[in-house]
């Protein structure tokens, strides 16, 4: 009977490190982002010099993982740890370790109020991008708008700030008080920005990557992507 209730409250599942605690002389405290949500546990004794646990819960890594949950306690016991995916290329260099960092950070943050396993792969899919030195650009504006997309503050490409629909022949700048684009015969954001913000929405980042001539839409799509964070 005790294995039996072991089993059933074992969590296994693929973790992302978002944060780790040191806890007292040879234990860590983790924030983990997992498909089920975000998880809190503790690793113990992984300081110590020959843990079993400690290869798999590097940062920017995605590893196998087992929690044992109490019905006592909202801190899970992490029990295995087995890194399936190392990202050490992002650390290699310091801009793609910042944006790595900022990702991260940003995870940390929406995931105490937000349940979705889109945001698990959210950021696995830009540390896949980061990892290959990919447009930076790309990877920034894929996640900060797909990140308010799942915080429920998507940005709205369909009607202008006169409540119009958006027009393909139509010129608009970024209006950052509403969050909204305006029609303005001496704006920079044209039909291309807007097809190439709506694929960012509803399509994987490797899709997204193969658009031909993306960069020179890049500046303008990654200043709306931080002005609807900002704001949210």
């Amino acid at each position: 009977m005790p294995s039996s209730n072991r089993r059933r409250n074992d969590l296994r599942t693929k973790a992302i490190i978002l944060h780790r605690t040191k806890y007292g002389e040879t234990d860590r405290i983790l924030n983990l982002l997992t498909p089920e949500g975000r998880k809190s546990c503790v690793a113990k004794g992984v300081r110590k010099e020959k843990s079993k646990l400690a290869g798999g819960i590097e940062m920017f890594t995605v590893s196998d993982i087992v929690i044992h949950e109490s019905e006592k306690s909202d801190m899970g016991i992490l029990t295995s740890a087995k890194m399936i995916k190392s990202y050490m290329n992002i650390i290699s260099d310091l801009e793609r370790f910042e944006l790595g960092s900022k990702i991260i950070k940003f995870a940390n943050k929406i995931s105490e109020n937000v349940d979705s396993p889109e945001l698990f792969s959210l950021v696995n899919q830009c540390f896949w991008a980061l990892d290959k030195n990919l447009n930076r650009e790309l990877v920034e504006s894929f996640f900060l708008f797909n990140l308010m997309r799942i915080s429920g503050e998507e940005v709205n490409l369909h009607r202008d700030t006169n409540g119009e629909k958006l027009d393909e022949n139509t010129i608009y700048a970024w209006e950052t008080f509403e969050n909204a684009l305006r029609p303005e015969s001496n704006g920079n954001i044209t039909a291309d920005h807007i097809k190439l913000m709506r694929l960012i929405l509803t399509s994987p980042l490797k899709t997204v990557m193969q658009v031909k001539s993306k960069e020179k839409l890049l500046p303008e799509v990654l200043f709306i992507a931080k002005s609807v964070a900002k704001s949210a």
